[in-house]
Formats: C-alpha cells, sequence, structure tokens
C-alpha cells in the first residue's frame, strides 16, 4: 500500500465534512477552486476499502483558499475518524512487510498517540493482522519503572499491547534498571543486534530503517525527547541519546536521533489538540522563522503523513 492518497482535483462540496490532502506537484489557487467555495467546506473523499468512504474525513473547518506553499500528506479528521483511518493505514503497511520482509518493525510514542491505536485492537484489524510478525521499539522512553505512570512502556501495554497477541520477545522496551546513559547505550546495541540479523531494515546509509515510526507532537514543537534548544537536535553519531535535563518531567529520558527517525519508510505525524495550531502552522506554513521546531526536522527517505484533528489544523484552514 501507498503511504498516501492520490489527490485528484475533483471536489465535493459538503456542508460539513473536510479532508486536505495535496501533493507538491498540484497548487491550488483561487482560480481553480469552485466559486461557491466561500466559508463552504472542501470534501476530497478517500478509498476505504476499495470503495469512497465519505465516514473516514469529518469535520467542519472553514476553508482557505491560500493554498500557494502546498500541503504534502496532509489529512483532517475528528478525533474518532483520525483512529479509524490511522488503524487502515497501518494494518495495511503491517501486511505489505509482513509479506515482503517477514517482519513489521514499529517504534512508538508516548502521549496522546497510543488512545489513536485503540482501532487496531477491534475488528476488522485485531483478526486480520499478523501480530506475531510486529516488532515493537519506541521512539523515547522516560527512564522510570515500567510501572510508573510516566513510563511509555506502561502506556502503551495499558492501552494497545495488551490487548493484541504480539510475542512479548518482540517487544523491546528499555532496560529500566540503568542509568539514562546505560540504557540508551543497550538500546542501541540491541538495535544494532537486529539490524545485523534483517529483523529491522538498513537504509542506503547503514541506519536502521523501520517500516513504520508513530511520532506525535508537543504544543512546542518537540517530538520523541527532541526539544526545542537542545544540543541533541545536532546528534548525528549515536543512533540513540540519552538526556538528563529534559524542559518536562521526568528529566531522564532516552530518544531516538534524526538521523534514525529519517531513516524510516513511513512516518505517521499524529498531532490533535488546538494547543498544538501555532506549532503545526509553523512547521507547515510559516517561512518567515530563521530556527525551524523540531517537528521541522523530520524528512523521512520515506513517507510522512499527517493526521491531524481540526483543532490542531485550525490555523491552516482559517481564512
Amino acid at each position: 500500500m501507498a503511504f498516501s492518497t492520490t489527490l485528484s482535483t475533483s471536489y465535493i462540496l459538503q456542508s460539513n465534512l473536510f479532508c486536505a490532502q495535496k501533493s507538491n506537484q498540484l497548487s491550488l489557487r483561487k482560480s481553480i477552486l469552485p466559486p461557491q467555495i466561500g466559508n463552504k467546506i472542501v470534501y476530497q473523499p478517500l478509498k476505504h476499502n476499495k470503495v469512497f468512504s465519505p465516514n473516514r474525513c469529518v469535520g467542519k473547518i472553514n476553508a482557505s483558499l491560500k493554498w500557494e506553499k502546498g500541503y504534502k500528506n496532509v489529512e483532517v479528521f475528528s478525533k474518532e475518524h483520525l483512529a479509524v483511518s490511522l488503524a487502515y493505514d497501518v494494518a495495511q503497511l503491517s501486511n505489505k512487510f509482513t509479506k515482503e520482509r517477514g517482519a513489521f518493525t514499529v517504534a512508538l510514542s508516548g502521549g496522546s498517540l497510543i488512545k489513536y491505536l485503540r482501532k487496531l485492537v477491534e475488528s476488522p484489524y485485531a483478526e486480520t493482522i499478523d501480530w506475531s510478525n510486529w516488532h515493537v521499539f519506541w521512539v523515547d522512553e522516560r527512564v522510570v519503572p515500567k510501572d510508573h505512570l510516566e513510563s511509555n512502556y506502561k502506556l502503551a501495554s495499558d492501552g494497545f499491547l495488551s490487548k493484541v497477541p504480539i510475542p512479548p520477545l518482540n517487544v523491546y522496551s528499555i532496560d529500566d534498571a540503568l542509568s539514562p546513559e546505560g540504557a540508551a547505550d543497550v538500546y542501541e546495541t540491541n538495535l544494532r543486534r537486529l539490524v545485523t540479523r534483517n529483523v529491522i531494515a538498513t537504509s542506503t546509509n547503514g541506519l536502521p530503517k523501520f517500516d513504520l515510526m508513530l511520532l506525535g507532537m508537543g504544543p512546542d514543537g518537540h517530538v520523541a525527547s527532541l526539544f526545542p534548544g537542545h544540543p541533541l537536535l545536532n546528534e548525528n553519531n549515536k543512533w540513540v541519546a540519552f538526556l538528563n535535563d529534559s524542559p518536562k518531567q521526568p528529566l531522564e529520558r532516552i530518544t531516538f536521533t534524526f538521523p534514525v527517525i529519517n531513516s524510516s519508510s513511513n512516518v505517521a505525524m499524529v498531532v490533535t489538540g488546538a494547543g498544538k495550531s501555532s506549532a503545526i502552522y509553523a512547521a507547515l506554513e510559516d517561512e518567515k522563522k530563521t530556527d525551524l521546531l523540531p517537528v521541522e526536522k523530520v524528512s523521512p527517505e520515506g513517507e510522512l503523513k499527517w493526521y491531524l484533528d481540526k483543532g490542531a489544523a485550525s490555523k491552516l484552514f482559517k481564512e
């Protein structure tokens, strides 16, 4: 499955439905939009199970006539339909890589991302995905015990992993008995071992190439545990780094670095909430800044797809 959906130039106007996705090759300008658009809503139907499914994209947003920059692989949903679309796309990728490689490597973030995987544990996906071939990693982790409320492992285990039959040996959590530096070193050693065994694919520059990396974003534009202004933004040698000075609690964390993030075959950027709309606008629209937000450094070898709810996208589509 391609990780993007082709945008046609044909639009159907609906009063309360919206989905936006554009390619860089197509600049949607005022002259080619229907004259009725005004404050109405543009709806682009997406293929779902080989038929058009208007229920994948919903949410009332005022459509903007300013399309000059262009958005690549951006979709806007209600929160419920975001979870449905994400489940569909993840399931398709799982089937694709399982057939091609006999393994599907997925790297998870923490935060609200996990709750948007909830549809994967329901029918039809739970019964059709070959969970035995999943290998699960963490993009970043807080160096706390696994049963700690701040643990990304606990969050993923409670909300997702405990509900699907992924073999325990295929779930690669950090060693919470180690110091941040020790945990990062051991995690990188494990990645290198799995790359050697071809469980994780290898990118053109010899880095681990995850089949799918699921990322969230903070209101400040941080991804993983890579924060604005932090020296780790420029780390190019380590695959896994540690920090003990996180601007958010808990202070001690480990994180994939940008070379690893950007070696991925697919990156899904899942961002919801109006509190993140300014960072989304800066990442996708604002060209006047001199300092890049961490999220703007996400530029994978493969495909990047944005899953936004109408709150997160509100400043993009405001006239």
